[in-house]
């Protein structure tokens, strides 16, 4: 993905320099509007240049000349960056409605379904339809309890297959780099030509494609075993996961509450995604679950399952880093992506307690 935004940035420049197109930085001043600070500008990309290959820390450094709040130009689409955490509480919690919009990514758009999940939907009643799905259906404290049973088995499938499970999380890798990766069409729109030059778009096709597949056959699988040999419902309801608590809603099932195939779709894939990607990345390495109305509806499951997959793996084995490494060996370097993971996976090396 790196080669597609390094193509992307050097045709920019290319277009740049031949004076095809020039801008003006129209943020410096409108009217008596008191602007944020803000670094200075290049024609057409603004302030992209100055992201760098860790954004959190290029944006960072920028605050510690410019102030917490800086306003930056990526593209055509102006940006405020709040590097403090009392603004952020402001922004997040007091004020939280007036920014609990998402921008309009092409790689989101296409990968969760024209953003029908709840992660990207935009703010209003279908958005709150949905949320309260999470919260009431899939999420609440009883749902939660309920899924006990499946947390055991799913932990002891752990403990049996630990050091096995490196291909799904490539294969979340793979979601996470699309996601994240910030072409010069998304910012410039003119220039969204290039997307399909150098072959963003095809991959992002390809990846949506295989993903819908993914999910139709997830869907299917569960369908075929929700009905019981004579035709009935099954109605073994302490071994209901979040597909299958879905698809009844679909069906009909829930009195008062409705979701059409698209939406259930697109929320299997929140579920898959934002309540696996997340945990691993928590269990490796921080992350909060945002704040304000757009919290993460699955703080109190996430947490249940973290706690639970901690005490578990502390309780039955003894960790130790590879080739006798200690503690201050251990390479703590960032990777950018949807979340902020290791650049260098983390391996330990397990071992049989007693105990």
């Amino acid at each position: 993905m790196e080669e597609f935004q390094l193509f992307a940035f050097l045709v920019a420049l290319i277009v740049l320099f031949c004076g095809l197109y020039f801008t003006r930085n129209k943020l410096t001043s409108r009217g008596n509007i008191k602007l944020a600070p803000s670094p200075p500008t290049l024609p057409v990309i603004g302030n992209l240049h100055q992201l760098g290959h860790l954004p959190h820390r290029s944006l960072w450094e920028l605050s510690t000349k410019y102030g917490p709040i800086m306003l930056l130009k990526f593209g055509s689409k102006p940006t405020l960056v709040i590097s403090s955490a009392a603004i952020a509480k402001e922004i997040l919690k007091t004020h939280d409605l007036a920014f609990a919009n998402k921008p309009v990514m092409s790689a989101p758009k296409k990968i969760f379904y024209d953003l029908k999940d709840l992660v990207n939907l935009q703010y209003g009643e279908q958005w709150r339809k949905i949320r309260s799905i999470f919260v009431h259906e899939l999420l609440s404290s009883t749902r939660v309890k309920s899924f006990n049973t499946i947390r055991e088995e799913e932990i002891d499938l752990m403990h049996s297959e630990t050091g096995h499970g490196k291909i799904f999380l490539d294969k979340m890798d793979d979601a996470v780099a699309l996601l994240f990766n910030f072409t010069i069409g998304e910012f410039v729109p003119w220039l969204g030509w290039i997307n399909r030059l150098n072959g963003f778009n095809a991959c992002l096709d390809k990846y949506a494609r295989e993903l819908d597949e993914v999910l139709n056959a997830v869907i299917e699988d569960h369908m075929s075993r929700g009905t019981s040999s004579n035709g009935d419902e099954d109605d073994g309801k302490s071994k209901e996961n979040f597909v299958d608590i879905l698809l009844g809603i679909y069906k009909g099932n829930t009195p008062g509450v409705s979701i059409d195939l698209i939406s259930l779709k697109a929320v299997i894939l929140d579920a898959l995604g934002a309540g696996t990607e997340t945990s691993t990345t928590t269990l490796i390495w921080l992350i909060p679950f945002g704040a304000g109305r757009r919290i993460c509806p699955g703080l109190g499951f996430a947490a249940i399952s973290i706690e639970h997959t901690v005490a578990n793996l502390m309780q039955k084995f003894d960790w130790a880093l590879p080739h006798g490494a200690k503690g201050e060996d251990l390479d703590a370097t960032e990777r950018p992506g949807f979340t902020i993971g290791k650049k260098e996976p983390l391996i330990v090396v397990p071992t049989k307690s007693y105990f």
